[in-house]
């Protein structure tokens, strides 16, 4: 994917700081919690010696926007090693805020694109409306990963499995009750023979008891939600641009990805990412 300096293909200069380094600096700043680019740059002051070749802090978002799908797919390569031949899938949204409701308005977010602006939407598991983006994440049993992407908040959740289908086959995918449709089991079964089990509501006539195992393996995509806020900052915005916006997202899961390999490859609890560094 690069070249012998570490260096996507491209026109023009070669940059001295390549961009394997600029995806290592992004990650490594995600997983000790610095999500300010400012603060980040203020911190490097001290080791400049150790950085001869460090490009400036508006080359260093330029570069980061431009290395995303570069993260993305180094990301995706890590999850397969971790658990390639995972076949059971649990499926969920977490509300991704830009800002309160009351600045909306003033938002710069969107005004260039509005296919890709954040709007209003809903939260049932907090019971209240944000204004932003939904984050759609399915993972493994092991919690890593393996597919995610965002969505206008009042795109409903439904929508993002059929975007995975025709990317998953021959698998069962957990769900909650937000997930509920017959009419969507049926397509999912028939194109791709992908099981979709979600707990019925208690005044559906054809409703049975959750199975036990899967409501408990469901909370792993919940666990990872909370870690993704908790230490990586999910709900915290400092971006101006969808495109910034979009690139921070993508290195705070592949900085929560690379934490579950170290543990993966030292035969720790891939879950416990804190004690990763350790």
């Amino acid at each position: 994917m690069v070249d012998e300096r570490g260096n996507m293909p491209r026109r023009g200069v070669v940059p001295r700081f390549s961009d394997l380094e600029v995806i290592a600096l992004s990650l490594t700043a995600e997983q000790f919690g610095v999500d300010s680019e400012s603060y980040l740059f203020a911190l490097l002051k001290e080791y400049k010696s150790d950085f001869p070749n460090l490009i400036s802090r508006r080359q260093y978002n330029d570069r980061r926007k431009f290395t995303a799908n570069l993260c993305e797919q180094i990301r995706k390569n890590i999850a397969q090693a971790i658990d390639a031949g995972e076949d059971v899938f649990c499926v969920d949204s977490k509300p991704v805020p830009v800002c309160r409701i009351a600045r909306a308005k003033r938002c710069r977010l969107g005004k260039d694109d509005f296919a890709k602006a954040p709007s209003l939407g809903y939260c049932a598991a907090q019971d209240c409306y944000y204004y932003g983006y939904k984050l759609h994440a399915l993972c493994g049993l092991h919690g890593v990963i393996h597919s995610y992407d965002l969505s206008k908040a009042s795109v409903h959740d439904i929508h993002y499995l059929q975007d995975i289908k025709y990317d998953y086959h021959r698998c069962t995918i957990l769900g909650d009750k937000g997930y509920l449709s017959a009419s969507v089991q049926l397509d999912l079964f028939e194109t791709s023979e992908i099981r979709l089990e979600v707990p019925y509501r208690l005044n559906q006539k054809d409703g049975k008891p959750t199975f036990a195992p899967f409501a408990k393996a469901r909370k792993r995509v919940e666990t990872l939600f909370s870690q993704m806020v908790d230490q990586f900052m999910l709900c915290r915005n400092y971006a101006k641009q969808q495109v910034g916006l979009f690139a921070r997202i993508i290195s705070k899961i592949s900085a929560l990805t690379i934490l579950q390999y170290i543990n993966f490859i030292n035969n720790k609890p891939i879950g416990q990412i804190k004690h990763a560094l350790l």
